[in-house]
Protein backbone atom coordinates (compact mmCIF):
# COMPACT_ATOMS: atom_id res chain seq x y z
CA UNK A 1 0.00 0.00 0.00
CA UNK A 2 1.23 3.45 -0.78
CA UNK A 3 0.98 6.13 2.14
CA UNK A 4 -0.97 8.14 -0.07
CA UNK A 5 -3.52 5.27 -0.52
CA UNK A 6 -3.11 4.83 3.29
CA UNK A 7 -4.03 8.38 4.60
CA UNK A 8 -6.78 8.14 2.05
CA UNK A 9 -8.62 4.70 3.80
CA UNK A 10 -7.48 6.62 7.07
CA UNK A 11 -8.94 9.75 6.31
CA UNK A 12 -11.84 8.23 5.08
CA UNK A 13 -12.73 5.59 7.92
CA UNK A 14 -12.08 9.25 9.49
CA UNK A 15 -14.91 10.09 8.15
CA UNK A 16 -17.85 7.24 8.75
CA UNK A 17 -17.12 7.26 12.10
CA UNK A 18 -17.87 10.84 12.41
CA UNK A 19 -20.88 10.69 10.38
CA UNK A 20 -22.17 6.82 10.91
CA UNK A 21 -20.87 6.25 14.60
CA UNK A 22 -21.35 9.30 16.57
CA UNK A 23 -19.70 7.80 20.13
CA UNK A 24 -16.31 7.71 18.22
CA UNK A 25 -16.03 11.57 18.55
CA UNK A 26 -16.67 11.34 22.75
CA UNK A 27 -14.39 8.35 22.84
CA UNK A 28 -12.28 10.46 20.62
CA UNK A 29 -11.23 7.50 18.93
CA UNK A 30 -8.22 8.11 15.89
CA UNK A 31 -7.95 6.27 12.74
CA UNK A 32 -4.30 6.06 12.88
CA UNK A 33 -3.01 3.37 10.10
CA UNK A 34 -4.22 0.83 7.23
CA UNK A 35 -1.64 -1.31 5.30
CA UNK A 36 -4.90 -3.91 3.90
CA UNK A 37 -4.35 -6.07 6.32
CA UNK A 38 -4.12 -4.20 9.30
CA UNK A 39 -5.90 -1.54 11.26
CA UNK A 40 -4.05 0.76 14.18
CA UNK A 41 -6.77 2.68 15.89
CA UNK A 42 -5.82 5.31 19.02
CA UNK A 43 -7.82 5.81 21.89
CA UNK A 44 -7.11 8.52 24.52
CA UNK A 45 -6.41 7.97 28.20
CA UNK A 46 -8.29 11.32 29.09
CA UNK A 47 -11.57 10.80 27.62
CA UNK A 48 -12.26 7.52 28.59
CA UNK A 49 -10.55 7.18 32.74
CA UNK A 50 -12.83 5.67 34.84
CA UNK A 51 -12.36 6.10 38.62
CA UNK A 52 -9.91 3.60 38.95
CA UNK A 53 -7.81 6.19 36.76
CA UNK A 54 -7.68 3.43 34.08
CA UNK A 55 -9.43 3.13 30.87
CA UNK A 56 -13.22 2.40 31.10
CA UNK A 57 -13.83 -1.14 30.46
CA UNK A 58 -16.97 0.05 27.69
CA UNK A 59 -14.64 2.23 26.35
CA UNK A 60 -12.31 -1.12 25.81
CA UNK A 61 -14.87 -3.11 24.54
CA UNK A 62 -16.13 -0.27 21.91
CA UNK A 63 -12.83 0.35 20.75
CA UNK A 64 -12.31 -3.54 20.33
CA UNK A 65 -15.65 -3.14 18.25
CA UNK A 66 -14.82 -0.68 16.10
CA UNK A 67 -11.04 -1.90 15.17
CA UNK A 68 -13.04 -4.78 13.53
CA UNK A 69 -15.94 -3.19 12.00
CA UNK A 70 -13.62 -0.56 10.40
CA UNK A 71 -11.26 -2.99 9.23
CA UNK A 72 -14.37 -5.02 7.60
CA UNK A 73 -14.89 -1.85 6.14
CA UNK A 74 -11.60 -0.73 4.84
CA UNK A 75 -11.49 -4.76 3.53
CA UNK A 76 -14.59 -4.66 1.41
CA UNK A 77 -14.08 -0.79 0.09
CA UNK A 78 -10.38 -2.37 -1.10
CA UNK A 79 -12.38 -5.23 -2.56
CA UNK A 80 -14.99 -2.63 -4.37
CA UNK A 81 -17.48 -2.77 -1.82
CA UNK A 82 -18.21 0.16 -0.26
CA UNK A 83 -21.03 -0.15 2.14
CA UNK A 84 -21.87 0.26 5.83
CA UNK A 85 -24.39 -2.38 6.20
CA UNK A 86 -22.04 -4.29 8.72
CA UNK A 87 -23.17 -5.35 12.11
CA UNK A 88 -21.69 -6.88 15.25
CA UNK A 89 -23.45 -10.17 16.20
CA UNK A 90 -22.03 -11.26 19.42
CA UNK A 91 -19.07 -9.80 21.22
CA UNK A 92 -16.53 -11.23 24.07
CA UNK A 93 -13.92 -9.24 25.86
CA UNK A 94 -11.17 -10.20 28.09
CA UNK A 95 -9.37 -7.59 30.01
CA UNK A 96 -6.15 -9.51 31.41
CA UNK A 97 -4.20 -6.23 32.25
CA UNK A 98 -5.46 -2.24 33.18
CA UNK A 99 -4.96 -0.05 30.05
CA UNK A 100 -3.52 3.25 32.23
CA UNK A 101 -2.12 5.16 29.48
CA UNK A 102 -3.53 5.84 25.58
CA UNK A 103 -4.14 2.72 23.95
CA UNK A 104 -3.64 1.32 20.38
CA UNK A 105 -6.38 -0.75 19.07
CA UNK A 106 -5.29 -3.50 16.13
CA UNK A 107 -7.67 -5.59 13.91
CA UNK A 108 -5.40 -7.61 11.92
CA UNK A 109 -6.40 -10.16 9.27
CA UNK A 110 -8.09 -13.27 9.86
CA UNK A 111 -6.81 -16.42 7.83
CA UNK A 112 -7.10 -15.62 4.27
CA UNK A 113 -9.07 -19.07 4.15
CA UNK A 114 -11.48 -17.29 6.26
CA UNK A 115 -11.86 -14.21 4.71
CA UNK A 116 -12.47 -15.75 0.92
CA UNK A 117 -15.31 -18.06 2.26
CA UNK A 118 -16.90 -14.97 4.01
CA UNK A 119 -16.19 -13.40 0.45
CA UNK A 120 -17.84 -15.85 -1.45
CA UNK A 121 -20.39 -16.28 0.77
CA UNK A 122 -21.26 -12.46 0.46
CA UNK A 123 -21.63 -12.45 -3.23
CA UNK A 124 -23.89 -15.68 -3.45
CA UNK A 125 -25.73 -14.46 -0.92
CA UNK A 126 -25.93 -11.19 -0.47
CA UNK A 127 -24.89 -11.93 3.56
CA UNK A 128 -22.24 -13.13 5.32
CA UNK A 129 -20.52 -13.90 8.56
CA UNK A 130 -17.01 -13.57 9.84
CA UNK A 131 -15.51 -13.65 13.28
CA UNK A 132 -12.74 -11.09 14.02
CA UNK A 133 -10.56 -10.16 16.70
CA UNK A 134 -8.96 -7.34 17.90
CA UNK A 135 -6.20 -6.38 20.64
CA UNK A 136 -5.62 -3.27 23.10
CA UNK A 137 -2.19 -2.71 24.07
CA UNK A 138 -1.25 -1.27 27.33
CA UNK A 139 1.57 1.77 27.34
CA UNK A 140 4.67 -1.27 26.96
CA UNK A 141 2.42 -3.58 24.16
CA UNK A 142 0.78 -6.31 25.91
CA UNK A 143 -2.48 -6.99 25.52
CA UNK A 144 -4.79 -4.79 27.99
CA UNK A 145 -7.89 -6.34 26.32
CA UNK A 146 -9.01 -8.72 23.83
CA UNK A 147 -11.67 -8.53 21.88
CA UNK A 148 -13.47 -11.53 19.44
CA UNK A 149 -16.87 -10.52 17.80
CA UNK A 150 -18.67 -11.98 14.87
CA UNK A 151 -19.63 -9.82 11.94
CA UNK A 152 -22.56 -9.53 9.63
CA UNK A 153 -22.65 -7.78 6.57
CA UNK A 154 -25.88 -7.51 4.44
CA UNK A 155 -26.96 -5.92 1.53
Amino acid sequence: MTNSYASSACAHLSEVFAHDIPLTAALAVQVCAWDGLSLHLKLPLGQNLNHQSSMFGGSLYCAGVLACWGWLHLRLRDAGINTTHIVVQAGHIDYPLPVLADAEVICAAPDAAVWERFFKMYQRHGKARISLSSRILTHDGQDGACFTGQFVLHS
